[in-house]
């Protein structure tokens, strides 16, 4: 079985903190990575994994079909629509570049794979910041995106709902899955398939959707691969790693 090439973009970010002692305060910034459980569960495997942090992303993802068409799926993670629209030669010097939603949307038709994972800045995200509604994306995506801060939090824990047990993606499961923290709200397009949803004491919501666009397949998780969302009972779970190749394995047309 060849290797597979999927590239994962976003699941990074910087957080800022002013530490105030008395009169005295200073300041200090922390890098943080959030897809290490996904990199562990697809190392060894026959997926070929290029980890694009979001600060790299908004210079590096692709502005040419041809740079697309090197990867077999394409994972947007936790990362806004504006870091794809906004290339720095646009942003800081007023110049002209592709817009890379619609190249995305072009690399599906054509018969590539995109999987959307659910965080904050994925879907509509909070605040309604994340801004895929309305987009490209969203054409490309098996759900409908809400116009507003789509989130939903889950503190006392929510367990995934199977229902559609002899999909590809879920076969080989069995009994009950850990619990998930929250989800982004999105509704299932007609032609969809609702593989899992959350809970029915939060509306039984889509938590797992696969559908096709043109030649290509689509997949959305509205949780999230990691903390805060996914604990890391979820991450040390056996079926953690089987969720994530079937799912890729699914998207590339391997089942």
């Amino acid at each position: 079985m060849r290797k597979r090439n999927v590239l994962l973009v976003g699941e990074s970010w910087v957080s800022d903190a002013t530490h105030i002692k008395g009169f005295d305060h200073f300041s200090t910034a922390t890098f943080h990575l959030g897809a290490e459980p996904l990199v562990a569960a697809l190392s060894g495997s026959q997926f070929e994994l290029r980890y694009m942090p979001a600060h790299e992303a908004q210079r590096d993802f692709p502005l040419r079909l041809e740079g697309l068409h090197g990867y077999d799926a394409i994972i947007l993670s936790d990362i806004g629509s504006n870091t794809l629209l906004l290339h720095p030669d646009t942003w800081i010097h007023s110049r002209r570049t592709p817009n890379r939603l619609r190249l995305i949307k072009e690399y599906v038709r054509r018969g590539g794979a995109l999987m959307m994972i659910g965080g904050y800045f994925s879907f509509q995200g909070i605040n309604g910041g994340a801004r895929y509604h309305g987009t490209p994306i969203e054409e490309v995506l098996p759900v409908d995106i809400l116009p507003y801060d789509d989130r939903v939090e889950v503190p006392e824990g929510f367990l995934p709902v199977i229902r559609d047990s002899g999909h590809p993606i879920l076969k080989g499961f069995r009994g009950k899955w850990p619990t998930l923290l929250g989800f982004n709200e999105v509704r299932a397009k007609s032609e969809a398939s609702v593989l899992a949803t959350v809970s029915r004491a939060y509306g039984s919501k889509p938590l797992l959707v696969a559908g096709t666009y043109g030649k290509g397949r689509t997949l959305a998780w509205t949780s999230d691969i990691g903390p805060h969302w996914l604990p890391p009972e979820f991450s040390a779970w056996r079926g953690y790693a089987r969720l994530w190749k079937q799912s890729l394995s699914w998207l590339v047309g391997e089942s």
